[in-house]
């Protein structure tokens, strides 16, 4: 029996060709994966919540503060506000000694409206429209969402495209330190999709000279424009609304071209066919961004890509995940070289990829 040490009551009938999993029939594996889906949900509606009613904001100016002079400021219920601040606790979100409660440091960055990289208008929209989860399952049976975003895109983008500006302008000011867009004063830039315009902002603000075509849907396009009036840059913008798969683009005339977070909504022929239209646009010599959540060949390194993919699916008619084999070879196809990624803050990735003189 010393052969089956340290456990005999393994025999060899319960091996992997016999049994499939035999330590399962033993020791069952823990329920916490279960759990977590679980209460997924409710974590999400407490942050929600949370955020409804100005929760973080006032707790900025109050400092650490009872609960029960937080329920007065808010003017809400003692004991319920005290379970959403366990709660808020709980998930890492508030610091609390005895009955005080306070901001700790994911709180003051991520969730307050001043924060340095505040998510707190992302909470909301980041999942898309909250009813289309609720039929997900008869959007897999179906092949597409019930009531799809592209139905109203404009309606759904304009919140988002404020609720991402300060997360994409991060990214594509961190970008400058892997790209380099700063050493060329004069760029030339297509900023196809560019929601609220946080790539071509910082472009523009780091190089004094340079230009924008910034383009998408006329309403989102207002965005852009408020956008670029507060960092000073408007005057440097041309602004060409429509849908970026048909409006008219010049041959070989622009520096870089910029597809942020644009092709997942495409489906694969129509992000290829975006790239295509980045190269013919691109001078020789250009290069082409393409910021998006790309995943690994086995669908499961990257979890926020994947769970970003079924958000797409959620609500679009073809969006998709994009993994990097994808992107890649879609490039390649179009002519591009030198393909670089770099992921400038955690989760952004960018492709960067040249248009070859010849």
């Amino acid at each position: 029996m010393a052969s089956d040490t340290p456990y005999p009551e393994l025999k060899k009938t319960h091996t992997m060709a016999h049994k499939g999993r035999p330590w399962t029939d033993y020791k069952p594996p823990p329920a916490a994966p279960v759990w977590s889906v679980i209460e997924g949900l409710g974590s999400y509606y407490i942050l929600l919540a949370a955020l409804e009613l100005n929760v973080f904001d006032t707790l900025e100016s109050t400092g650490p503060v009872g609960v029960d002079i937080l329920a007065r400021k808010l003017d809400v219920s003692e004991p319920h506000l005290q379970s959403l601040l366990d709660s808020l606790v709980a998930l890492g979100l508030l610091d609390q000694f005895v009955n005080i409660y306070e901001l700790n440091d994911t709180a003051e960055r991520y969730l307050t409206s001043d924060g340095a990289a505040s998510m707190s208008d992302l909470v909301p929209v980041a999942p898309g429209p909250h009813n289309n989860w609720l039929s997900l399952a008869e959007t897999i049976k179906n092949g597409k969402p019930g009531d799809p975003i592209d139905n109203d895109p404009a309606s759904f983008y304009i919140p988002l495209v404020e609720g991402t500006f300060t997360t994409m302008l991060r990214t594509a000011i961190r970008s400058d330190l892997k790209i380099r867009y700063s050493a060329s004063p004069d760029l030339k830039v297509l900023d196809l999709g560019a929601g609220g315009a946080p790539w071509s902002i910082a472009f523009l603000s780091a190089c004094p000279e340079a230009t924008s075509v910034v383009n998408d849907f006329a309403e989102v396009l207002e965005v852009a424009k408020r956008k670029t009036v507060e960092h000073e840059v408007f005057d440097r913008c041309e602004f060409r609304p429509g849908n970026f798969q048909d409006i008219e683009i010049e041959s070989n005339s622009y520096d870089l071209v910029v597809l942020g977070h644009v092709c997942r909504t495409e489906g694969e022929e129509g992000a290829a066919n975006l790239i295509d239209r980045a190269f013919l646009a691109l001078k020789p010599g250009g290069r082409i961004l393409v910021a998006d959540y790309f995943i690994d060949l086995e669908r499961k390194f990257n979890p926020h890509g994947v769970l970003m993919g079924m958000t797409m699916m959620a609500s679009t008619i073809n969006g998709f995940q994009i993994s990097n084999e994808q992107v890649s070879l879609w490039l390649r196809e179009s002519g591009f070289e030198s393909l670089r990624l770099v992921e400038p803050i955690g989760f952004q990735f960018v492709y960067v990829a040249v248009k070859p003189f010849n």
